[in-house]
């Protein structure tokens, strides 16, 4: 555990000097705004898309795997849409915590996280519960709003899903990525050296973007944060750990990456669409700040749980 601490320790302190950096103007919001952009659109885009391209998309799909995140994913969601109905909260309000409940910053954090510290072997399944976490939960949410704001669901909304997946850089670099893959195509030394140099640059930018825009976000509301950041860190690892290894047949390695990327804390977009929509942004704030903060002792636990 403490061997895992040590190695996660450079990951939270560049988040840590984001964090900074942020606090002390020197790193005004809309700094972190156009370094979040390069980071989403062009460097994330190149990892993404390099580590793809150098994958067979028959040595990444693998159906148990999928259906074990997916279930155990859905478990969680439930649960905590669920508590907020109880709560007397709205429709718009229990999907908006569901996804602090489920959706962990697997983009920013994860990939760059997982692929030092577990291998570049663990790109894969991380892709893999990257796109489950895009293509299902947030289309989800945005259905979910749009209907109940509209009273039905519409067309229009199926219709504008599909387009933001589609313009999403991140399934786009790895749809890309495969693609590629599939046609059998050697990258060329120039290409790989370009999407080498701009893809390195993906680490410390999230990390320190992820620092910056967690300067902004407060702990008001402590009580349902904490309720939704346990959801994150403990509830949601745990649930995709019994269908991962006692339910479906996944393999030993893709289960431990599958249950590390699942104890991510809170992502940052959730953020993005509760403030988007009005919907509790306060309360996905403080979700995201302190699952982050926790997370750097419950990540290493759980990554020094599946390690070998």
């Amino acid at each position: 555990m403490i061997d895992v601490l040590l190695q996660t320790l450079p990951f939270f302190a560049l988040i840590g000097l984001g964090y900074g950096a942020g606090r002390s103007g020197f790193f005004p919001p809309e700094a972190t705004a156009y370094l979040t952009k390069f980071v989403f659109y062009f460097a994330l885009s190149a990892m993404l898309f390099r580590f793809a391209a150098n994958l067979s998309i028959g040595e990444v799909l693998s159906w148990p795997f999928i259906w074990a995140y997916l279930i155990g994913t859905s478990a969680i969601y439930l649960l905590v849409t669920a508590v907020a109905l109880l709560r007397k909260r709205g429709v718009e309000e229990a999907a908006v915590e569901a996804q602090c409940g489920v959706i962990g910053n697997v983009g920013f954090l994860g990939i760059p996280m997982l692929a030092m510290l577990l291998g570049e072997a663990a790109v894969g399944p991380v892709m893999m519960v990257l796109a489950v976490d895009l293509i299902v939960f947030g289309s989800l949410i945005v259905i979910i709003i749009s209907a109940r704001r509209d009273g039905r669901l519409s067309p229009g909304v199926l219709i504008s899903v599909a387009r933001g997946l589609m313009k999403n850089p991140m399934i786009v670099s790895i749809v890309l990525g495969f693609a590629w893959s599939a046609c059998r195509l050697p990258i060329p030394d120039p290409m790989n050296d370009f999407l080498g140099i701009l893809g390195a640059a993906a680490t410390p930018g999230a990390l320190f973007a992820i620092g910056a825009s967690l300067a902004g976000k407060s702990a008001e509301r402590i009580s349902v944060a904490g309720w939704l950041s346990f959801s994150k860190l403990v509830l949601h690892p745990a649930a995709v750990a019994v269908l991962a290894l006692a339910v479906f047949p996944v393999e030993p390695y893709a289960a431990g990456v599958m249950i590390s990327a699942a104890a991510l804390p809170v992502a940052g977009n959730v953020y993005i669409l509760a403030q988007h929509y009005g919907v509790a942004p306060h309360r996905v704030s403080a979700s995201i700040l302190i699952s982050t903060v926790l997370s750097i002792l419950t990540v290493s636990a759980v990554i020094a749980w599946v390690s070998p």
